[in-house]
């Protein structure tokens, strides 16, 4: 894989984590409506744009193509539905916390997500991590491992979120599909459950689908939210390293944590300021790492016997 493509797997990996970190304020527009329906919606609408999508890209037909192949492959069939499984568990956890004045707790699974997916990336994909890496890593865990002390209790809910979506990016690796086709797949897989649960609570007259015209169209943008994201993050996930994708996440939970705090209040310590440094630390030494401003082993024996320019 070459620079230009490694940049640009960057860029859409960041895009999608810059949306992830401010979507709790869209979520928040709907904390009168369940988790569970509004998980529903996010499925199903989700599935709608995803197939606009396809079909103003000239897709479809790629798509009904791949769709029946991987139909055919064991391994990419199960990849494509523990992808879909884990991240409609995601979802769901994430909707919730949110309702529930949770937003610290989700910003904390974000976190503590980007170790999964390093840890992920070394175990079963073998990726190397250099010296500062390791120092990036232990750095960053020692904040994550601040923050969790702080709350006193094991973070069941920020582990769920953290683990689900690790192991959703491997699978993505596993299914190595077109992002938008990989991604209408995964939405499809869930979408009968999805219809199936909102049919039955609007038979019991639980839905507020069509309690007001606002909450209809916010339910039904829900899938934009949702599917833009995810289309982002899989395009990024093709072209970048497990690893680098675990540090690039650092962004939402950033955001997360600062809408949590300046725009709901929650609070905000100097134990939080004191994992931030050990984090954004972390973060650093890896991202520095990874730049031009390194200089290539040979170059530094060069200039070391003083050989060239």
């Amino acid at each position: 894989m070459n620079q230009s493509q490694e940049r640009e797997g960057i860029i859409f990996a960041a895009l999608s984590y810059f949306i992830w970190g401010i979507v709790p304020l869209y979520w928040k527009w709907l904390d009168h409506v369940g988790a569970e329906e509004i998980l529903a919606h996010r499925v199903i609408w989700s599935f709608v744009f995803m197939v606009i999508i396809l079909l103003c890209t000239k897709k479809w037909s790629h798509f009904v193509i791949y769709f029946k192949e991987i139909l055919k492959n064991q391994k990419k069939l199960f990849a494509l539905t523990v992808a879909s499984v884990l991240v409609s568990m995601n979802w769901g956890i994430f909707i919730w916390a949110i309702n529930a004045d949770r937003i610290l707790d989700t910003s904390l699974g974000y976190y503590i997500n980007p170790l999964i997916s390093v840890l992920l990336g070394v175990i079963i994909l073998k990726e190397k991590l250099s010296r500062p890496q390791v120092i990036s890593v232990i750095l960053a865990a020692i904040g994550v491992i601040i923050l969790t002390i702080h709350f006193g209790k094991f973070p069941i809910v920020s582990f769920f979120l953290a683990i689900t979506f690790g192991l959703y990016g491997l699978a993505k690796k596993m299914i190595n599909a077109d992002a938008s086709i990989g991604l209408t797949m995964e939405t499809l897989m869930v979408t009968p459950i999805a219809i199936g649960y909102f049919l039955f609570i609007t038979f019991q007259g639980k839905s507020m689908f069509a309690s007001s015209m606002d909450t209809a169209l916010l339910l039904i943008g829900g899938g934009v939210a949702t599917a833009l994201p995810l289309l982002f993050f899989a395009k990024g996930a093709q072209k970048v390293s497990l690893s680098m994708l675990g540090f690039l996440q650092y962004i939402a939970p950033t955001l997360t944590l600062l809408i949590g705090v300046f725009i709901y209040h929650e609070e905000f310590t100097k134990t939080h300021l004191v994992s931030f440094i050990f984090i954004w630390a972390g973060l650093i030494i890896y991202s520095l790492s990874k730049t031009k401003f390194r200089i290539p082993t040979d170059q530094k024996w060069k200039r070391k016997h003083n050989i060239g320019a």
